[in-house]
């Protein structure tokens, strides 16, 4: 290895400096700030676990892109974490244990063994909110309205709403008599929106011509509110569960709307996303300058099971890096700009009048004894200078 490729990081793997970095924890402090109004409280949960912690309910793709590494303490698997919603899931579960909603939220890095689209990174800053303990659609509409907020808060403007419902694809799949792999090696190509290896993954499949036409319409049943009414009508002898699921989305769809009447609504019913623990409502926010969602979510009630109690449960999650390069680059929100350059003297007062500074917010750099100090390249403006027996603060020459 060169002394170059030594200062290279793997691809999808960025690191974030000065000044967007300033930039990016103001976006977290308002985001979390947000998320302590609505009742969410904060957790941390740990960078690596068990990894049959991480990898809970049928999470296959989660378990692609898991790092994994063996402790050298207890001789098991250990995985990285890739998401924080199954780590939510088992605080909720295990460590909380309250019989009532429960309220998370989070921030932090996770790492991903390869890259969910094209341009996306592989150690996402990954914020988000999870609601356990509520199965209504009151929590579904709490969860997305706090994700639009989020993406409000961010600076986001411009966005679309995405919404799907996992049950409605798993009922017609049931109902022909799906199961096992042959349902998977169908799933696959619809969540990937591969429309032609889906067409021809049911022309092989051995179905009834109403079971086979019913599963053919999902890839067509997106667009504005027309979708449901053309669901209701070409789904008609689907059954109940699915006429529930389309109520479920028209009543989401209505009350989100009311909310934000300039928001535009898209419904998509071949809408799965990834990994596969989501059982209802699913949903995204996607922006024009961003190729993927910027923001995704959805209902996996029962995820809990595995740690011993299953919970109706709805979250979402997004990027904070994807968050900011869509805003416009500004100063709002920033640490300000300038600072005072203080001398490298011992002297009672003047270590007074740094405390002081720094206690009204100011940001003061101390030169150091034999090295040369350039203000400028340090963000300074301004000096301490000594006058009259007293410490001043002047406009740096």
């Amino acid at each position: 290895m060169t002394a170059t490729e030594r200062w290279l990081l793997p691809a999808g793997v960025e690191e974030v400096l000065p000044p967007r970095a300033w930039r990016l924890d103001a976006m977290r402090r308002r985001l979390l700030d947000l998320y302590w109004s609505w009742g969410y409280d904060l957790m941390f949960p740990p960078f690596v676990e068990y990894l049959e912690s991480l990898l809970t309910g049928n999470a296959h793709d989660l378990d692609l892109q898991t790092f994994k590494v063996m402790d050298q303490l207890s001789g098991r698997l250990l995985g990285i974490r890739a998401d924080m919603t199954p780590q939510a899931a088992r605080i909720d579960a295990h460590v909380i244990n309250c019989q009532g909603p429960t309220r998370l939220c989070y921030m932090g890095t996770v790492l991903r063994a390869r890259p969910e689209g094209v341009s996306t990174s592989r150690s996402p800053l990954q914020i988000g909110a999870e609601l356990f303990g509520h199965r209504g659609e009151a929590s579904d509409i709490e969860v997305v309205r706090l994700m639009l907020e989020t993406l409000r808060v961010a600076g986001v403007e411009g966005l679309t709403l995405d919404l799907g419902h996992v049950g409605i694809y798993r009922n017609l799949a049931a109902q022909a008599g799906l199961e096992g792999e042959a349902e998977r090696e169908l799933f696959e190509p619809l969540r990937r929106k591969a429309v032609g290896e889906y067409h021809q993954a049911l022309a092989e499949l051995p179905l009834g011509e109403d079971h086979r036409a019913q599963l053919a319409a999902l890839v067509e049943l997106h667009g504005g509110d027309e979708v449901l009414a053309q669901a209701r009508e070409r789904l008609s002898d689907a059954g109940s569960e699915v006429e529930a699921a389309l109520d479920r989305l028209e009543t989401v769809a209505e009350r989100v709307q009311a909310c934000y009447p300039a928001l535009s609504i898209h419904f998509d019913l071949a809408e799965l996303h990834s990994y596969n623990y989501e059982n209802g409502l699913v949903f995204g926010a996607f922006h024009p300058a961003h190729g993927q969602a910027l923001a995704r979510g959805g209902r996996y009630d029962g995820i809990g099971e595995a740690f011993g109690r299953a919970r109706p449960a709805t979250g979402f999650s997004a990027d904070l890096k994807a968050l900011m390069a869509c805003v416009p680059d500004s100063n709002e929100g920033e640490r300000p700009k300038g600072g005072v350059l203080a001398p490298a003297e011992e002297d009672a007062a003047l270590e007074e009048a740094i405390a002081g500074l720094r206690a009204q917010g100011e940001r003061v750099l101390r030169e150091l004894p034999e090295t040369e100090f350039e203000a400028d390249g340090h963000g300074c403006d301004r000096r301490l200078v000594r006058r009259g027996g007293h410490w001043e603060v002047v406009a740096l020459d």
